[in-house]
């Protein structure tokens, strides 16, 4: 019988972030998405469920998602996975150079008995990465609840992002589970068909439409 995904959601911080511990039911071991601003309640939700931080993934660089990451480090010797190309791009990272742990696309990330693996997903960043394990998607600040990321931050690529979605999210299965790193939706989890019918980003038909609607003035 195929292992089970163990995933468990908390909402920390002023800017309703989602960070997530993620790993297989009946093991200790879990890695915790994107820590930030709460990290007494990151370690408390682990106790409470029997778990143990095994390793930190990083969605991407941007601060509201890794202040915790010093704090963790500080007292544990962890590995954080990021995507290759978000090390060359972000100099907060260079902070934690001994611990990280460069991923290309498709790179496995070890959750014990269940598969998972990063996948690449430029627009809000260059090295923006979505954490795909078993039937669920963790998306950051790619792909949001009726939203995607920003894309007129340094960094962002509104092109990248219009690829990213339609070339690469809207090909995974679509009754896979997402689970984005802000709540910012009517929903905390969606899935990819409930997103690819109400979210006004997966409503074009060609990039330049799209890139137009995404760097609109913001209001």
């Amino acid at each position: 019988m195929p292992a089970q995904l163990f995933l468990h959601q908390l909402q920390l911080g002023p800017m309703q972030n989602f960070v997530y511990l993620v790993g297989t039911e009946g093991q200790r071991d879990v890695v915790v998405v994107d820590p930030a601003w709460e990290v007494d309640a990151i370690e408390k939700t682990c106790t409470l469920h029997g778990k143990r931080l095994c390793g930190i993934v990083l969605t991407h660089s941007h601060r509201d998602h890794t202040n915790g990451v010093g704090e963790l480090l500080g007292s544990r010797d962890l590995p954080v996975y990021v995507q290759r190309s978000e090390v060359d791009f972000s100099d907060d990272l260079k902070a934690f150079t001994g611990a990280l742990r460069p991923l290309g696309p498709g790179d496995p990330v070890p959750l014990g008995g269940v598969t998972a693996k990063v996948i690449h997903t430029p627009g809000h960043t260059p090295g923006s990465q979505c954490l795909y394990a078993a039937d669920a998607l963790l998306s950051g600040d790619t792909l949001f609840v009726n939203g995607c990321g920003r894309c007129d931050l340094r960094g962002g690529d509104p092109g990248q992002m219009y690829g990213t979605l339609y070339q690469t999210l809207r090909r995974l299965p679509g009754a896979t589970r997402l689970f984005p790193g802000h709540d910012y939706g009517d929903v905390q989890v969606s899935s990819l068909d409930r997103e690819a019918s109400r979210n006004p980003y997966f409503q074009f038909k060609d990039s330049a439409s799209f890139v137009a609607y995404r760097m609109r003035p913001r209001t």
